[in-house]
């Protein structure tokens, strides 16, 4: 529900502040200038500095007043991506966002992206790599089959069949805040292995809403798709991937691989858009990890973040 204005200075660097001007409240962002290391407002042509949001000219003014500031928000810029942290009660950034070397050096080049809007809470998301259940039952049929629910276990591609084995798991101090699922997919058709479909995905989950999905193949070379879950409003998400490949690969692997991570995707969207939050849900033992995602997801609730007055538990809104 936040809206802000992001502007890049003309030493370079970037800058997110609150959109409103504290002035008489016009949006920065629409028709702002970058003056310096300012923005200026478009309405009366105050300049607020991005480092610390204070007002430093007001055209008509003799004295700026001290307090006269525009909110700043802590971001930074990593693997071709800004991000702002958020913390509702104001605290700063506790951990940084690790680079992707490959990314930084070019060895990996950027080769496509897919966006999708998801109504969901946004812990279910990445709740699915506990899951791991799942992963055979909506993931096993063929990619063939496409991502529309009523016809992937069509028997036109019943000669296909995905394999996954996986393990979620959190990573130890001091990056608590992170967590790993490893996962060796291969194929079957027909009943036969191919090894030429074999792949290894390490996912690292970063925070609540940042994963690095880095692929292996033995022939087809190495590339990370990072994902990003952005909370639009308490039940809307915006998922973007980005994939980046070995620039010696040709870019019709990489599109491929992004396309069918698309379709496995759609399949988890359509569950996600329908279903319900269970506090308690009724699992067996073979789902223990994700009573274990549960608590591990739960340290980036603090106090105050935003829940009904009946939800200790729950999810609801």
């Amino acid at each position: 529900g936040e809206q802000f204005a992001v502007f890049r200075a003309q030493d370079g660097q970037a800058f997110v502040v609150n959109a409103y001007c504290p002035h008489l409240g016009a949006n920065l962002a629409a028709g702002g200038h970058v003056v310096g290391n300012c923005i200026e407002c478009p309405f009366h042509g105050w300049q607020f500095r991005g480092e610390d949001g204070k007002c430093i000219s007001i055209p008509y003014a003799e004295k700026v007043p001290d307090f006269a500031k525009v909110q700043t928000w802590p971001s930074c810029e990593v693997n071709g991506m800004l991000l702002v942290w958020y913390h509702c009660e104001g605290v700063g950034p506790t951990w940084a966002v690790p680079e992707q070397r490959e990314i930084a050096t070019k060895e990996w080049v950027f080769r496509g992206q897919t966006e999708h809007l998801v109504d969901v809470h946004i812990q279910e998301i990445p709740e699915n790599a506990a899951d791991t259940a799942h992963l055979a039952f909506l993931h096993g049929p063929a990619i063939l089959g496409g991502s529309d629910l009523r016809y992937t276990r069509s028997k036109l591609w019943d000669f296909m069949k995905h394999v996954w084995k996986a393990e979620w798991r959190p990573e130890p101090e001091p990056n608590e805040h992170c967590s790993r699922l490893l996962v060796q997919h291969s194929a079957t058709i027909f009943g036969k292995h191919v090894s030429l479909m074999d792949l290894t995905v390490s996912a690292r989950q970063v925070g609540p809403g940042l994963v690095f999905l880095i692929f292996e193949h033995a022939f087809l070379g190495r590339g990370i798709i990072l994902q990003t879950v952005t909370p639009l409003e308490p039940l809307l998400q915006n998922v973007v991937h980005k994939i980046y490949y070995q620039k010696n690969v040709p870019a019709i692997i990489p599109k491929f691989i992004l396309r069918a991570e698309c379709i496995q995707f759609e399949r988890d969207i359509t569950i996600w858009n329908n279903k319900q939050y269970l506090p308690k849900p009724l699992l067996v033992r073979e789902d223990s990890s994700i009573q274990k995602h549960r608590r591990w997801y739960a340290q980036f609730y603090s106090e105050k973040s935003r829940r009904l007055p009946a939800q200790k538990e729950g999810l609801d809104w």
